[in-house]
């Protein structure tokens, strides 16, 4: 087991999940197109390593700007919680945290949501999928299929993320989320970046389609990108949270 092995096998895995969730993508895309055209914002959350799927979505060169990124660290940031709060490494399992987490985001009722939980049960990612959906908002879920109905779910509901969503993108991580026999190579990071990447490219597509001019993330460290950004923000401010 080495680089080589690991590579041959993810870049199979990244082909496979890339074709199987070709229609699912598209289903995502047309959620978040339908809530762009009437003014939302595309609210992103994972925590633990599936935050990086949520940084995938929001605030990146390439991605799309009316996009918001939301955070378990959230609730000291913005609700006053001490920071030792996020010491516990259980807090991802305590319900109460996503009601905490909807009030204090910038959220509006045409805005969409994207959650992303490789294991989909834990108690704060099942709560907040409820509660996107008591409250009306398009919910899109990336998460492992195969870990997910392998995993008893810890939300008081016995539901799962992939239950409650309007459209699920499985990463196509195994249970376990890593791909080599000696249990490493991490899986479900690179698979949802890349179904999020074709996610962010259809939506494109389409406002292009509609006449539009998509609202596009340059690089800030090319000539013009920051400037360019900032412009842009400035027509969702007050919507979109822009913190390391």
């Amino acid at each position: 087991m080495n680089a080589q092995t690991y590579l041959e096998a993810i870049t199979e895995l990244v082909g496979k999940v890339g074709t199987e969730q070709a229609g699912n993508v598209q289903r995502a895309a047309d959620l978040i197109t339908e809530s762009l055209n009437a003014g939302g914002v595309v609210q992103a959350f994972g925590s633990g390593h599936s935050e990086a799927l949520a940084m995938e979505i929001a605030g990146r060169a390439g991605g799309l700007v009316p996009t918001n990124r939301i955070a378990l660290r959230d609730i000291v940031l913005w609700g006053g919680e001490p920071r030792e709060v996020l010491e516990d490494q259980l807090l991802e399992r305590r319900t109460e945290v996503a009601h905490r987490l909807y009030e204090l985001a910038p959220i509006e009722p045409a805005d969409v949501f994207v959650l992303a939980s490789n294991s989909g049960i834990n108690g704060v990612v099942v709560e907040l999928a409820l509660l996107i959906k008591e409250r009306g908002h398009g919910l899109i879920a990336v998460t492992s299929l195969d870990h997910t109905a392998r995993s008893e779910p810890r939300h008081p509901s016995g539901k799962r993320l992939s239950e409650i969503a309007d459209v699920v993108l499985d990463n196509g991580a195994p249970y376990g989320d890593v791909i080599l026999a000696n249990q490493s190579g991490a899986v479900s990071s690179v698979t949802a970046a890349v179904l999020a990447q074709m996610v962010v490219t259809e939506v494109v597509r389409r406002l292009e389609e509609a006449g539009q001019t998509p609202p596009i993330y340059l690089s800030a460290n090319i000539a013009g990108g920051f400037e360019h950004n900032q412009q842009l923000e400035a027509r969702y401010a007050g919507r979109i949270r822009r913190i390391a």
